[in-house]
Protein backbone atom coordinates (compact mmCIF):
# COMPACT_ATOMS: atom_id res chain seq x y z
CA UNK A 1 0.00 0.00 0.00
CA UNK A 2 1.41 3.65 -1.23
CA UNK A 3 1.93 5.97 1.31
CA UNK A 4 -1.09 8.06 -0.43
CA UNK A 5 -3.09 5.12 -0.42
CA UNK A 6 -2.52 4.69 3.84
CA UNK A 7 -4.02 7.55 3.72
CA UNK A 8 -6.95 7.44 2.05
CA UNK A 9 -7.77 4.36 3.77
CA UNK A 10 -7.51 5.47 7.21
CA UNK A 11 -9.84 8.37 5.98
CA UNK A 12 -12.23 6.35 4.72
CA UNK A 13 -12.22 4.34 7.40
CA UNK A 14 -12.90 7.03 9.94
CA UNK A 15 -15.71 8.69 7.60
CA UNK A 16 -16.99 5.00 7.44
CA UNK A 17 -17.00 4.36 11.37
CA UNK A 18 -18.99 8.08 11.70
CA UNK A 19 -21.53 7.11 9.61
CA UNK A 20 -22.08 3.66 11.13
CA UNK A 21 -22.28 5.65 14.55
CA UNK A 22 -24.50 8.03 13.74
CA UNK A 23 -27.04 5.66 11.41
CA UNK A 24 -30.61 5.42 12.16
CA UNK A 25 -30.55 9.03 13.82
CA UNK A 26 -31.82 12.37 11.92
CA UNK A 27 -30.14 14.89 12.80
CA UNK A 28 -29.15 18.24 11.51
CA UNK A 29 -25.84 17.05 10.50
CA UNK A 30 -27.22 14.83 7.87
CA UNK A 31 -26.76 17.24 4.66
CA UNK A 32 -23.21 17.56 6.05
CA UNK A 33 -22.81 13.91 5.95
CA UNK A 34 -24.36 13.68 2.59
CA UNK A 35 -21.90 16.19 1.41
CA UNK A 36 -18.78 14.17 2.88
CA UNK A 37 -20.25 10.98 0.98
CA UNK A 38 -20.37 13.06 -2.17
CA UNK A 39 -17.10 14.26 -1.19
CA UNK A 40 -15.33 10.44 -1.22
CA UNK A 41 -17.04 9.00 -4.03
CA UNK A 42 -15.95 12.54 -6.47
CA UNK A 43 -12.28 11.35 -4.94
CA UNK A 44 -12.29 7.69 -5.56
CA UNK A 45 -13.92 8.46 -9.20
CA UNK A 46 -10.55 10.80 -9.74
CA UNK A 47 -8.32 8.53 -8.36
CA UNK A 48 -9.45 5.08 -10.51
CA UNK A 49 -9.89 6.99 -13.73
CA UNK A 50 -6.18 7.42 -13.38
CA UNK A 51 -5.78 11.46 -13.95
CA UNK A 52 -7.09 14.79 -12.95
CA UNK A 53 -8.54 17.24 -15.39
CA UNK A 54 -7.31 20.41 -16.06
CA UNK A 55 -9.88 23.32 -17.39
CA UNK A 56 -7.22 25.75 -18.71
CA UNK A 57 -7.09 29.16 -20.49
CA UNK A 58 -4.83 28.84 -23.97
CA UNK A 59 -2.81 32.04 -22.35
CA UNK A 60 1.47 32.87 -21.08
CA UNK A 61 0.76 31.57 -17.59
CA UNK A 62 -2.12 28.75 -17.48
CA UNK A 63 -1.40 26.44 -20.27
CA UNK A 64 0.21 26.57 -24.09
CA UNK A 65 1.93 24.48 -26.42
CA UNK A 66 5.52 25.10 -27.80
CA UNK A 67 6.80 23.33 -30.49
CA UNK A 68 4.34 20.53 -29.57
CA UNK A 69 5.34 20.43 -25.70
CA UNK A 70 3.17 21.38 -23.26
CA UNK A 71 3.91 24.11 -20.98
CA UNK A 72 2.51 26.98 -18.31
CA UNK A 73 3.23 28.08 -15.10
CA UNK A 74 -0.23 26.92 -13.70
CA UNK A 75 -0.03 23.98 -15.75
CA UNK A 76 3.76 22.76 -14.53
CA UNK A 77 2.25 23.11 -10.08
CA UNK A 78 -0.39 21.25 -11.33
CA UNK A 79 2.10 18.57 -13.41
CA UNK A 80 3.63 18.69 -9.86
CA UNK A 81 0.88 17.84 -8.25
CA UNK A 82 -0.41 14.83 -10.23
CA UNK A 83 3.00 13.34 -9.84
CA UNK A 84 2.81 13.51 -6.00
CA UNK A 85 -0.72 11.71 -6.33
CA UNK A 86 0.37 9.10 -9.06
CA UNK A 87 -1.93 10.61 -11.16
CA UNK A 88 -1.29 11.95 -15.19
CA UNK A 89 -2.44 14.95 -15.97
CA UNK A 90 -4.75 15.69 -18.50
CA UNK A 91 -5.63 19.25 -19.98
CA UNK A 92 -8.45 20.87 -22.08
CA UNK A 93 -8.54 24.21 -23.26
CA UNK A 94 -11.50 26.00 -22.54
CA UNK A 95 -12.17 28.91 -25.25
CA UNK A 96 -15.36 30.35 -23.37
CA UNK A 97 -14.59 30.79 -20.17
CA UNK A 98 -18.22 31.44 -19.46
CA UNK A 99 -17.83 27.93 -18.94
CA UNK A 100 -15.25 27.59 -16.77
CA UNK A 101 -17.40 27.23 -13.53
CA UNK A 102 -20.47 24.88 -15.35
CA UNK A 103 -17.86 22.55 -16.47
CA UNK A 104 -16.12 21.77 -13.33
CA UNK A 105 -19.03 21.61 -11.58
CA UNK A 106 -20.71 18.89 -14.26
CA UNK A 107 -17.61 16.69 -14.19
CA UNK A 108 -16.24 17.98 -16.94
CA UNK A 109 -13.34 18.79 -15.34
CA UNK A 110 -11.86 18.60 -12.04
CA UNK A 111 -9.82 21.63 -11.35
CA UNK A 112 -9.82 25.54 -12.60
CA UNK A 113 -6.36 26.75 -13.35
CA UNK A 114 -6.64 30.18 -15.57
CA UNK A 115 -5.03 32.52 -13.11
CA UNK A 116 -8.31 32.87 -11.19
CA UNK A 117 -9.09 35.64 -8.79
CA UNK A 118 -11.05 34.33 -5.82
CA UNK A 119 -14.33 36.55 -5.27
CA UNK A 120 -17.16 35.86 -3.29
CA UNK A 121 -19.14 35.47 -6.18
CA UNK A 122 -17.56 32.85 -6.71
CA UNK A 123 -17.04 30.91 -4.18
CA UNK A 124 -20.86 30.79 -3.76
CA UNK A 125 -20.48 28.42 -6.86
CA UNK A 126 -17.13 26.34 -6.17
CA UNK A 127 -14.16 26.27 -3.81
CA UNK A 128 -10.70 27.65 -3.98
CA UNK A 129 -7.52 25.84 -3.02
CA UNK A 130 -4.83 27.50 -0.97
CA UNK A 131 -3.67 30.89 -3.04
CA UNK A 132 -0.70 30.03 -5.22
CA UNK A 133 -0.15 34.29 -5.91
CA UNK A 134 -1.67 37.05 -4.82
CA UNK A 135 -1.11 40.53 -7.06
CA UNK A 136 -3.46 43.64 -7.70
CA UNK A 137 -4.92 44.19 -10.81
CA UNK A 138 -3.35 46.95 -13.17
CA UNK A 139 -4.54 49.17 -16.22
CA UNK A 140 -3.28 48.02 -19.45
CA UNK A 141 -2.83 51.26 -21.42
CA UNK A 142 -1.05 52.43 -24.77
CA UNK A 143 2.14 54.65 -24.96
CA UNK A 144 1.53 57.75 -26.38
CA UNK A 145 2.45 58.34 -30.24
CA UNK A 146 6.18 58.98 -30.07
CA UNK A 147 6.89 57.56 -26.74
CA UNK A 148 10.19 55.89 -28.34
CA UNK A 149 11.88 59.03 -27.86
CA UNK A 150 10.39 60.52 -25.24
CA UNK A 151 12.03 59.66 -21.60
CA UNK A 152 10.22 58.11 -18.95
CA UNK A 153 8.89 61.51 -17.11
CA UNK A 154 7.08 62.56 -20.16
CA UNK A 155 5.60 59.56 -21.36
CA UNK A 156 4.17 58.99 -17.43
CA UNK A 157 2.80 62.94 -18.06
CA UNK A 158 0.59 61.38 -21.00
CA UNK A 159 -0.50 58.12 -18.71
CA UNK A 160 -3.26 57.87 -16.66
CA UNK A 161 -1.43 56.80 -13.40
CA UNK A 162 -4.05 57.18 -10.88
CA UNK A 163 -7.40 55.07 -10.74
CA UNK A 164 -9.20 58.08 -10.36
CA UNK A 165 -8.25 59.49 -13.56
CA UNK A 166 -10.32 56.81 -15.57
CA UNK A 167 -13.65 58.48 -15.01
CA UNK A 168 -15.30 59.10 -18.49
CA UNK A 169 -12.72 56.74 -20.01
CA UNK A 170 -13.62 53.24 -22.22
CA UNK A 171 -13.00 50.02 -20.96
CA UNK A 172 -12.84 46.44 -22.09
CA UNK A 173 -13.20 43.92 -19.50
CA UNK A 174 -14.34 40.43 -19.59
CA UNK A 175 -17.81 40.83 -17.81
CA UNK A 176 -17.48 37.42 -15.72
CA UNK A 177 -14.17 38.60 -14.40
CA UNK A 178 -13.19 39.97 -11.03
CA UNK A 179 -12.31 43.24 -12.87
CA UNK A 180 -15.53 44.28 -14.46
CA UNK A 181 -16.66 43.82 -10.60
CA UNK A 182 -13.35 46.27 -9.34
CA UNK A 183 -14.45 48.57 -12.07
CA UNK A 184 -18.32 49.30 -10.90
CA UNK A 185 -16.80 49.20 -7.43
CA UNK A 186 -14.49 51.65 -8.75
CA UNK A 187 -17.20 54.15 -10.43
CA UNK A 188 -18.50 54.16 -6.58
CA UNK A 189 -15.27 55.16 -5.26
CA UNK A 190 -14.82 57.91 -7.61
CA UNK A 191 -18.19 59.17 -7.98
CA UNK A 192 -18.58 59.06 -11.81
CA UNK A 193 -18.91 56.64 -14.47
CA UNK A 194 -16.81 54.87 -16.27
CA UNK A 195 -17.82 53.37 -19.89
CA UNK A 196 -17.71 49.76 -18.66
CA UNK A 197 -17.81 47.56 -22.01
CA UNK A 198 -18.24 43.90 -21.60
CA UNK A 199 -16.54 41.43 -23.74
CA UNK A 200 -17.85 37.70 -23.30
CA UNK A 201 -15.71 34.64 -22.47
CA UNK A 202 -14.53 33.71 -25.69
CA UNK A 203 -11.97 37.19 -25.79
CA UNK A 204 -9.59 36.38 -22.76
CA UNK A 205 -7.07 39.05 -21.13
CA UNK A 206 -3.82 38.66 -23.52
CA UNK A 207 -6.10 39.20 -26.06
CA UNK A 208 -7.64 42.47 -24.86
CA UNK A 209 -4.26 43.17 -24.37
CA UNK A 210 -2.74 43.14 -27.79
CA UNK A 211 -6.12 45.28 -28.95
CA UNK A 212 -4.90 47.78 -26.46
CA UNK A 213 -1.60 47.82 -27.71
CA UNK A 214 -2.79 47.90 -31.37
CA UNK A 215 -4.81 50.73 -30.99
CA UNK A 216 -8.52 49.01 -31.56
CA UNK A 217 -9.38 49.27 -27.99
CA UNK A 218 -8.52 52.13 -25.74
CA UNK A 219 -7.87 50.07 -22.36
CA UNK A 220 -8.66 46.69 -20.23
CA UNK A 221 -7.88 46.00 -17.15
CA UNK A 222 -5.91 42.36 -15.75
CA UNK A 223 -3.71 40.84 -12.82
CA UNK A 224 -0.21 42.71 -12.85
CA UNK A 225 1.58 39.11 -13.21
CA UNK A 226 -0.40 38.73 -16.56
CA UNK A 227 0.51 42.38 -17.34
CA UNK A 228 4.13 42.10 -16.83
CA UNK A 229 4.73 38.95 -19.22
CA UNK A 230 2.93 40.65 -22.18
CA UNK A 231 4.93 44.13 -21.63
CA UNK A 232 7.47 42.12 -22.40
CA UNK A 233 5.92 41.49 -26.16
CA UNK A 234 4.05 44.89 -26.65
CA UNK A 235 6.49 47.40 -25.98
CA UNK A 236 4.08 49.83 -26.63
CA UNK A 237 1.75 49.51 -23.44
CA UNK A 238 2.00 50.71 -19.62
CA UNK A 239 1.28 48.10 -16.81
CA UNK A 240 1.97 50.37 -14.19
CA UNK A 241 -1.31 51.55 -13.06
CA UNK A 242 -2.71 49.40 -9.89
CA UNK A 243 -6.39 49.72 -9.30
CA UNK A 244 -6.64 47.20 -6.30
CA UNK A 245 -5.27 45.99 -3.74
CA UNK A 246 -3.25 42.31 -4.15
CA UNK A 247 -6.42 39.83 -4.63
CA UNK A 248 -5.72 35.79 -4.23
CA UNK A 249 -5.27 33.43 -7.36
CA UNK A 250 -5.90 30.12 -6.77
CA UNK A 251 -7.46 27.09 -8.27
CA UNK A 252 -10.68 26.34 -8.29
CA UNK A 253 -12.77 23.13 -7.59
CA UNK A 254 -16.53 21.87 -7.56
CA UNK A 255 -17.81 22.09 -3.85
CA UNK A 256 -18.30 17.92 -4.19
CA UNK A 257 -14.49 18.37 -4.22
CA UNK A 258 -13.23 18.54 -0.44
CA UNK A 259 -10.94 15.83 -0.16
CA UNK A 260 -9.30 16.75 -2.95
CA UNK A 261 -8.98 20.25 -2.25
CA UNK A 262 -7.84 19.39 1.33
CA UNK A 263 -4.83 16.87 -0.37
CA UNK A 264 -4.33 19.54 -2.66
CA UNK A 265 -4.11 22.81 0.20
CA UNK A 266 -1.99 19.95 1.64
CA UNK A 267 0.59 19.59 -0.67
CA UNK A 268 0.42 23.92 -1.94
CA UNK A 269 1.54 24.09 1.83
CA UNK A 270 4.73 22.48 1.40
CA UNK A 271 5.35 22.73 -2.36
CA UNK A 272 5.12 26.81 -2.44
CA UNK A 273 7.91 27.51 -0.32
CA UNK A 274 9.66 25.02 -1.80
CA UNK A 275 12.95 25.83 -4.63
CA UNK A 276 10.72 23.83 -7.69
CA UNK A 277 8.11 26.20 -6.79
CA UNK A 278 10.78 29.47 -6.65
CA UNK A 279 12.07 28.20 -9.83
CA UNK A 280 8.72 27.43 -12.02
CA UNK A 281 7.77 31.14 -11.17
CA UNK A 282 11.11 32.82 -11.66
CA UNK A 283 10.67 30.71 -15.04
CA UNK A 284 7.90 32.12 -16.27
CA UNK A 285 7.57 35.46 -14.48
CA UNK A 286 11.13 36.77 -14.28
CA UNK A 287 12.72 35.22 -17.33
CA UNK A 288 10.25 34.12 -19.91
CA UNK A 289 10.39 30.86 -21.73
CA UNK A 290 10.09 30.02 -25.24
CA UNK A 291 6.50 30.38 -26.39
CA UNK A 292 5.31 32.57 -24.11
CA UNK A 293 5.55 35.27 -27.12
CA UNK A 294 2.40 35.66 -29.15
CA UNK A 295 4.05 36.18 -32.31
CA UNK A 296 6.34 33.31 -32.47
CA UNK A 297 4.98 31.44 -35.22
CA UNK A 298 5.13 27.43 -32.97
CA UNK A 299 3.48 29.32 -30.04
CA UNK A 300 -0.43 28.39 -29.66
CA UNK A 301 -1.14 31.20 -27.94
CA UNK A 302 -1.06 34.01 -30.77
CA UNK A 303 -2.78 31.23 -32.76
CA UNK A 304 -0.01 29.40 -34.21
CA UNK A 305 1.25 26.57 -35.55
CA UNK A 306 1.96 22.76 -34.49
CA UNK A 307 4.45 22.81 -37.34
CA UNK A 308 5.98 23.64 -40.05
CA UNK A 309 3.47 21.51 -42.69
CA UNK A 310 0.32 22.93 -40.80
CA UNK A 311 -1.41 23.71 -44.14
CA UNK A 312 -0.80 20.49 -45.31
CA UNK A 313 -2.22 18.63 -42.72
CA UNK A 314 -5.47 20.55 -42.62
CA UNK A 315 -5.54 20.91 -46.14
CA UNK A 316 -5.45 16.70 -46.30
CA UNK A 317 -7.28 16.21 -43.58
CA UNK A 318 -10.28 18.61 -45.44
CA UNK A 319 -10.01 16.44 -48.26
CA UNK A 320 -10.22 12.96 -46.42
CA UNK A 321 -12.68 14.18 -43.81
CA UNK A 322 -10.75 13.43 -40.73
CA UNK A 323 -9.22 15.75 -38.14
CA UNK A 324 -6.16 17.12 -38.93
CA UNK A 325 -4.92 17.01 -35.32
CA UNK A 326 -5.26 13.51 -34.94
CA UNK A 327 -2.38 12.60 -38.06
CA UNK A 328 -0.49 15.31 -36.45
CA UNK A 329 -0.57 13.92 -33.23
CA UNK A 330 0.88 10.71 -34.85
CA UNK A 331 3.18 12.71 -36.63
CA UNK A 332 4.71 14.37 -33.61
CA UNK A 333 5.26 11.08 -31.57
CA UNK A 334 6.55 8.75 -34.57
CA UNK A 335 8.88 11.57 -35.32
CA UNK A 336 8.50 14.91 -34.25
CA UNK A 337 8.13 15.90 -37.64
CA UNK A 338 11.23 15.15 -39.01
CA UNK A 339 9.93 14.29 -42.48
CA UNK A 340 13.72 12.45 -43.39
CA UNK A 341 14.04 9.89 -40.33
CA UNK A 342 14.59 6.85 -40.55
CA UNK A 343 13.79 4.40 -37.88
CA UNK A 344 13.43 1.11 -36.88
CA UNK A 345 13.35 -2.24 -39.51
CA UNK A 346 13.09 0.45 -42.47
CA UNK A 347 10.70 2.51 -41.37
CA UNK A 348 10.73 6.26 -43.01
CA UNK A 349 8.96 9.25 -43.45
CA UNK A 350 7.30 11.53 -40.50
CA UNK A 351 4.95 9.07 -40.23
CA UNK A 352 7.06 5.97 -40.16
CA UNK A 353 5.57 4.01 -42.80
CA UNK A 354 6.91 0.21 -43.32
CA UNK A 355 8.32 -0.56 -46.65
CA UNK A 356 5.90 -2.83 -47.17
CA UNK A 357 2.79 -0.24 -46.11
CA UNK A 358 4.20 2.95 -47.40
CA UNK A 359 3.65 2.84 -51.30
CA UNK A 360 0.65 1.23 -50.67
CA UNK A 361 -0.43 5.41 -50.27
CA UNK A 362 1.86 6.65 -52.42
CA UNK A 363 4.46 6.85 -50.02
CA UNK A 364 8.35 6.49 -50.41
CA UNK A 365 11.32 7.12 -48.43
CA UNK A 366 12.23 9.82 -50.73
CA UNK A 367 8.86 11.86 -51.09
CA UNK A 368 8.39 15.11 -50.24
CA UNK A 369 6.13 16.03 -46.43
CA UNK A 370 3.17 17.05 -48.60
CA UNK A 371 2.86 13.98 -49.72
CA UNK A 372 3.76 12.17 -46.66
CA UNK A 373 1.15 13.87 -44.83
CA UNK A 374 -1.37 13.10 -48.03
CA UNK A 375 -0.36 9.74 -47.89
CA UNK A 376 -0.54 9.09 -43.85
CA UNK A 377 -4.25 10.87 -44.03
CA UNK A 378 -5.16 8.51 -46.57
CA UNK A 379 -4.33 5.72 -44.36
CA UNK A 380 -6.73 6.90 -41.71
CA UNK A 381 -9.61 7.50 -43.88
CA UNK A 382 -9.23 3.79 -44.84
CA UNK A 383 -9.19 2.82 -41.11
CA UNK A 384 -12.39 5.20 -40.23
CA UNK A 385 -14.08 2.98 -43.31
CA UNK A 386 -12.71 -0.36 -41.66
CA UNK A 387 -13.70 0.52 -38.18
CA UNK A 388 -17.24 2.51 -39.87
CA UNK A 389 -19.79 0.43 -37.75
CA UNK A 390 -18.23 1.41 -34.44
CA UNK A 391 -20.75 4.43 -33.26
CA UNK A 392 -18.31 5.79 -30.48
CA UNK A 393 -16.39 8.18 -31.85
CA UNK A 394 -13.59 7.74 -29.30
CA UNK A 395 -13.15 3.98 -29.25
CA UNK A 396 -13.47 4.33 -32.96
CA UNK A 397 -10.50 6.52 -32.71
CA UNK A 398 -8.41 4.47 -30.16
CA UNK A 399 -8.41 1.21 -32.45
CA UNK A 400 -7.61 3.21 -35.78
CA UNK A 401 -4.07 4.46 -33.20
CA UNK A 402 -3.62 1.09 -32.23
CA UNK A 403 -4.03 0.10 -35.89
CA UNK A 404 -1.52 2.44 -36.64
CA UNK A 405 1.06 1.33 -34.13
CA UNK A 406 0.61 -2.40 -34.15
CA UNK A 407 -1.05 -3.41 -37.62
CA UNK A 408 -4.41 -4.31 -38.54
CA UNK A 409 -3.71 -8.13 -37.93
CA UNK A 410 -2.82 -7.53 -34.25
CA UNK A 411 -5.36 -5.57 -33.57
CA UNK A 412 -8.19 -8.07 -35.52
CA UNK A 413 -7.14 -10.95 -33.31
CA UNK A 414 -7.52 -8.45 -29.83
CA UNK A 415 -10.98 -8.13 -31.32
CA UNK A 416 -11.33 -11.75 -31.62
CA UNK A 417 -10.28 -12.49 -28.18
CA UNK A 418 -12.51 -9.73 -27.08
CA UNK A 419 -15.38 -11.87 -28.65
CA UNK A 420 -14.16 -14.97 -27.32
CA UNK A 421 -13.57 -13.53 -23.79
CA UNK A 422 -16.99 -11.91 -23.25
CA UNK A 423 -15.71 -8.12 -24.01
CA UNK A 424 -16.81 -5.53 -26.00
CA UNK A 425 -14.95 -5.77 -29.34
CA UNK A 426 -16.23 -2.24 -30.61
CA UNK A 427 -14.75 -0.90 -27.34
CA UNK A 428 -11.17 -0.29 -26.88
CA UNK A 429 -10.82 0.76 -23.34
CA UNK A 430 -10.72 -2.80 -20.84
CA UNK A 431 -11.69 -4.79 -23.42
CA UNK A 432 -9.97 -5.05 -26.80
CA UNK A 433 -7.28 -2.86 -25.62
CA UNK A 434 -7.25 -5.50 -22.34
CA UNK A 435 -6.92 -8.38 -25.06
CA UNK A 436 -3.93 -6.39 -27.10
CA UNK A 437 -1.78 -6.85 -23.49
CA UNK A 438 -2.65 -9.95 -23.47
CA UNK A 439 -1.39 -10.52 -26.79
CA UNK A 440 2.14 -10.60 -25.41
CA UNK A 441 1.37 -13.70 -23.48
CA UNK A 442 2.37 -16.71 -24.94
CA UNK A 443 -0.64 -18.74 -23.49
CA UNK A 444 -3.05 -16.45 -25.48
CA UNK A 445 -0.13 -16.62 -28.80
CA UNK A 446 -1.27 -20.18 -29.11
CA UNK A 447 -4.98 -19.65 -28.75
CA UNK A 448 -6.47 -20.73 -31.94
CA UNK A 449 -8.53 -17.54 -32.67
CA UNK A 450 -4.79 -15.21 -32.95
CA UNK A 451 -3.52 -15.51 -36.19
CA UNK A 452 -0.99 -12.62 -36.83
CA UNK A 453 1.28 -13.75 -33.74
CA UNK A 454 2.79 -12.31 -30.33
CA UNK A 455 3.25 -9.01 -29.98
CA UNK A 456 4.48 -5.68 -27.54
CA UNK A 457 1.02 -4.91 -26.22
CA UNK A 458 1.96 -2.73 -23.54
CA UNK A 459 3.54 -0.74 -25.69
CA UNK A 460 0.86 -0.34 -28.04
CA UNK A 461 -1.10 0.77 -25.04
CA UNK A 462 0.86 3.41 -24.35
CA UNK A 463 1.09 4.50 -27.72
CA UNK A 464 -2.53 5.02 -28.00
CA UNK A 465 -3.20 6.55 -24.38
CA UNK A 466 -0.06 8.93 -25.50
CA UNK A 467 -1.32 9.88 -28.92
CA UNK A 468 -4.95 9.90 -28.41
CA UNK A 469 -4.67 12.81 -25.29
CA UNK A 470 -2.35 14.84 -27.58
CA UNK A 471 -4.99 14.77 -30.25
CA UNK A 472 -7.62 15.77 -27.82
CA UNK A 473 -5.43 18.72 -25.81
CA UNK A 474 -4.28 20.03 -29.82
CA UNK A 475 -7.81 19.19 -31.35
CA UNK A 476 -9.29 22.03 -28.18
CA UNK A 477 -5.75 24.28 -28.92
CA UNK A 478 -5.26 24.69 -32.54
CA UNK A 479 -8.52 24.84 -34.91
Amino acid sequence: MTKANGYLFIFYFAITTFLLASCGEKTEDDASKQEVLESVKDYQEIMQRGYLKVLAENSSTSYFIYKGEKMGFEYEILREFAKEMGLELEVEIVANLDNLIPMVNNHEGDIIACNYTVTRERTKEINFSTPYLQTPQILVQKKPDGWEKMTEEEIKKKLITSPTSLAKKHINVWENSSYYKRLLHLQEEIGDTIYINPVNGLTGSEELIEQVSLGIIDYTIAEQNIGLVNARFYDNIDVSTEISVKQNIAFGLRKSSDLLKIKLNKWLKNFLTSSKYKYIYRKYFLIGVPGMDPNDTFSSIGKGEISPYDQFFKAAGKKYNVDWQLLAAIAYHESRFNASIEGFGGAYSMLQFMPNTGPKYGVYPDSPPEVQIYGGMKKLAADFSYYKDIKDNEQKIKLILATYNAGRGHIDDAVRLAEKYGLDPQKWDDNVGKMVINLSKQEFYRDEVVKSGAMKGEFTSKYVDKVYKRYKEWKSTFK
